[in-house]
């Protein structure tokens, strides 16, 4: 019997992120604006009364994703951090973080959407906001663990002008820019 309440959990928890994943979908498709949650619950193959019952709105469903973002990205760089010293090269450093960064764009199309924003509304511009400070951190935090005497605000400043030199190439989708994103970031990021 005490096995019931765990279980009901794992089911929310799983379908919450079912949830999730379809607002990913049709944010991919429509942006987020014009996403309802008619058309995420229609996805998620449930009801709409359903889907009040995890997230009462699009605004929550908007925190749920960039909480989901937030946490599948960070794991993702403190797994590459362990491997970041002073010896690795930085061409060798910028070429994973933009390789990483054009390949995530593939699988998650609605991120960058939510990362870039929109003119639209405070809370989407809020939002785009944070998931761009989160990684301008993680970015910062490659460069102090490549050369622990930089300043942690110059660190920063420089992840955050990594970032958005990255956000302003990879839409694109072109082979040629990505190789000259390379190429300019490393320069830029040398004064580290």
């Amino acid at each position: 019997m005490s096995d019931r309440p765990v279980r009901r959990q794992a089911r929310g928890l799983k379908r919450m992120a079912e949830i999730l994943d379809a607002a990913e979908q049709v944010i991919a498709e429509v942006g987020y604006p014009d996403l309802t949650t008619n058309q995420v619950a229609a996805r998620a193959g449930m009801s709409p009364g359903s889907l009040y019952q995890f997230f009462r709105n699009k605004d929550e469903i908007l925190d749920g994703l960039v909480a989901r973002y937030t946490d599948e990205r960070r794991e993702f760089w403190a797994e590459r951090l362990a491997s970041v010293t002073p010896e690795v090269p930085l061409e060798a450093m910028v070429a994973a973080f933009v390789d990483e960064s054009v390949a995530f764009k593939g699988r998650s199309p609605a991120y960058w959407a939510l990362l870039y924003g929109s003119a639209t509304g405070d809370r989407l511009a809020a939002a785009s906001q944070r998931l761009h400070a989160a990684i301008a951190e993680q970015v910062a935090e490659l460069l102090v663990r490549r050369s622990p005497l930089l300043d942690r605000d110059r660190a920063l400043l420089m992840g955050t002008m990594a970032v958005s030199m990255v956000k302003a190439v990879v839409p694109h989708n072109s082979p040629e820019l990505t190789r000259e994103l390379k190429v300019a970031l490393t320069g830029y990021l040398s004064g580290a």
